[in-house]
C-alpha cells in the first residue's frame, strides 16, 4: 500500500490533495511508471515565485509640501513591494494616490495592470464606488437640495419595507444564479440597501454647471453591504489559489485565476454588482426627479473602485476613473472627478496614453489619516470648523453630527490636483459644476448604541 511517506520520498509536497490521490492509487494498485504518470496529472501546479524586480509603473504626481512628499514615499514603496506580485504587467498612481493600508497593498489612485488573474484586494470591499450626474435644467439648486434630502438614506443599513425600491426580476435572477451571492442575505441586502449612500466620503451634491448654469445632481456611493460581502468572498476564495499557486505572495495581492471556475463566477459576479450599483444611483435620481416633476437633460456615471478587463488584462483601479471607452461599455458622456464638498466637480474627458493606462484621478484624496486630521483640528470646536470651511455653501449633514474629517481640509489641495491633472495629461476638463451644497452621512457614530451607552455607563459613574 502507498503511504503520503512515499509520496513525500519521492519529492511531492503534503497537501490535502494527498488524501485523494492515495485513495486512487491504492483502489487502482498503481506502481512504478504508471504511479508517477498519475501523480503528475493531479499534483498540484509549481510555486510561483515572486518578481525577482518590480514591474514598472507610472507615477502621475508630485509632492507641493512636506506632508504630501512622505505621503509619495509612502506610496511609492507599496507600489514597489506591490509590483513584484507575480501575475502584474504594469501600474500607475495618480495625484490624487494616499496610502490604503500597510506596504504592499494598492494604494487610493492606483491603477494595477494583472495578466489572467482577478484580485479583490486590489478593488477593495467598495466595489463599484461611482458617481453619477443629473442636469435638472433650470431649476432652483435649493428645492433639490431639500427634496434630496427626503429621498436620500446615509448611514448604516438599509431603507425601512415601506420605502424600499424594487429590485428588477431579472437583476434578481442574476444573484441567484450566482455562487458568490445567491445566500438569503445577500439577496435582502440588494432589496434593503438598493437606493442608500453608506457613510465616509460618499454624497449627494447640487450645483451649477459653469458652461450652461444648469443644475446638476450629483451621487457618489458604491455597493455597500452587497459589495464588501462579495468582497470577502472573492478573498477566501482568492487566499486559497495563494497558498496553493504562490504563498510568497502577500496575503493582500491574492487573485483568482481569470479562467478558473471560480474566476468566471466572480467576473460574472463583479457585473452583476456593478449593475446593482448603477441602479442604486438611479433610483435616488429618478425618485428626486418624479418629485421634482422635471425633464432629465442628461445623465452619466462612471465607476472609480473596479476591476476592467482588455484580452486577458485586467486593469484594477483603486480610486481610479476610467477613460478608455473599452472600460465602459456603457458610457453615455465625459468622465465625473469630485474634489471636495466646497469646490467644483470636474467634467472631463481624456485619451489613453502610456503614463495613464486610460485612467484619470477619482478625486483630491488624502494627506492624513481622517484621525491624524481630527488631531490637527483640535485648537478649533467642530462647529467653529465647520463654519469656516463651508462659507458660501449649504453644507448638510444626515445625522446632523459634523464629521470633520469630510470637511475640504481633509483632502488634498484641489487647484494642485487639478494643475497635476494637466501636467500629466491625465484628462481634460470641458465642464466644472460649482457647488450649491451638498448631504453627507457625518458622524453617525456620535448615536451608535455602543457609543450612548459608553456615555450614560460614564456619567452614571462619575
Amino acid at each position: 500500500m502507498t503511504t503520503g511517506k512515499d509520496l513525500l520520498d519521492l519529492g511531492f509536497k503534503s497537501g490535502k490533495w494527498f488524501k485523494d490521490a492515495l485513495a486512487h492509487i491504492n483502489a487502482h494498485e498503481l506502481e512504478g511508471a504508471a504511479l508517477l504518470a498519475y501523480l503528475d496529472t493531479v499534483k498540484p501546479p509549481a510555486e510561483i515565485p515572486l518578481l525577482a524586480a518590480p514591474a514598472p509603473f507610472h507615477e502621475n504626481i508630485r509632492a507641493d509640501s512636506v506632508v504630501e512628499q512622505q505621503n509619495i514615499d509612502y506610496v511609492r514603496q507599496s507600489m514597489q513591494q506591490l509590483m513584484r506580485t507575480p501575475t502584474v504587467v504594469t501600474g500607475a498612481i495618480m495625484p490624487d494616490a494616499c496610502p490604503a493600508g500597510p506596504p504592499g497593498t494598492i494604494p487610493v489612485g492606483g491603477v494595477v495592470v494583472t495578466r489572467n488573474a482577478i484580485h479583490p484586494g486590489m478593488h477593495s470591499a467598495d466595489i463599484c464606488c461611482s458617481v453619477m450626474l443629473t442636469n435638472l435644467g433650470k431649476i432652483d439648486p435649493k428645492t433639490v437640495l431639500d427634496v434630496a434630502q427626503q429621498v436620500t438614506h446615509f448611514g448604516p443599513g438599509g431603507r425601512p419595507p415601506e420605502r424600499q425600491y424594487p429590485l428588477p426580476a431579472e437583476l434578481l435572477a442574476e444573484f441567484q444564479a450566482n455562487p458568490f451571492l445567491n445566500s438569503a442575505k445577500d439577496i435582502s441586502l440588494a432589496h434593503e440597501h438598493l437606493g442608500t449612500q453608506g457613510d465616509g466620503n460618499h454624497f449627494l451634491y447640487v450645483g451649477i454647471s459653469a458652461a450652461t448654469g444648469d443644475t446638476m445632481l450629483v451621487t457618489h456611493h458604491g455597493s455597500r453591504g452587497l459589495g464588501a460581502r462579495l468582497y470577502s468572498a472573492g478573498m477566501k476564495v482568492a487566499e486559497r489559489f495563494r497558498q496553493q499557486l504562490s504563498p510568497a505572495t502577500a496575503p493582500a495581492n491574492a487573485w483568482l485565476p481569470a479562467d478558473s471556475p471560480e474566476g468566471v463566477a466572480y467576473w460574472a459576479a463583479l457585473q452583476t454588482v456593478r449593475k446593482w450599483t448603477k441602479l442604486n444611483h438611479l433610483s435616488l435620481h429618478d425618485d428626486v426627479v418624479q418629485r421634482l416633476q422635471v425633464p432629465v437633460q442628461q445623465r452619466y456615471w462612471n465607476e472609480h473602485n473596479f476591476v476592467f478587463k482588455a484580452g486577458d488584462l485586467y486593469y484594477h483601479a483603486k480610486g481610479a476613473t476610467p477613460l478608455d471607452p473599452q472600460f465602459m461599455p456603457d458610457i453615455t458622456g465625459p468622465r465625473i472627478i469630485p474634489l471636495n464638498m466646497a469646490e467644483p466637480i470636474l467634467i472631463v474627458e481624456g485619451d489613453t496614453t502610456a503614463n495613464n493606462l486610460g485612467f484619470a484621478p477619482h478625486g483630491a484624496g488624502r494627506n492624513l489619516s481622517r484621525t491624524r486630521h481630527k488631531y490637527s483640528k483640535a485648537d478649533k470646536t467642530r462647529e467653529e470648523w465647520f463654519a469656516e470651511e463651508t462659507q458660501g455653501i449649504d453644507a448638510r449633514f444626515f445625522f446632523n453630527e459634523i464629521d470633520i474629517s469630510e470637511l475640504p481640509s481633509a483632502y488634498k489641495n484641489a487647484a494642485e490636483v487639478k494643475r497635476q491633472i494637466d501636467e500629466f495629461k491625465l484628462a481634460r476638463t470641458v465642464d466644472e459644476i460649482r457647488p450649491y451644497g451638498c448631504i453627507m452621512a457625518g458622524d453617525w457614530e456620535q448615536h451608535a448604541p455602543w457609543r450612548v451607552k459608553k456615555r450614560q455607563e460614564k456619567k452614571a459613574s462619575s
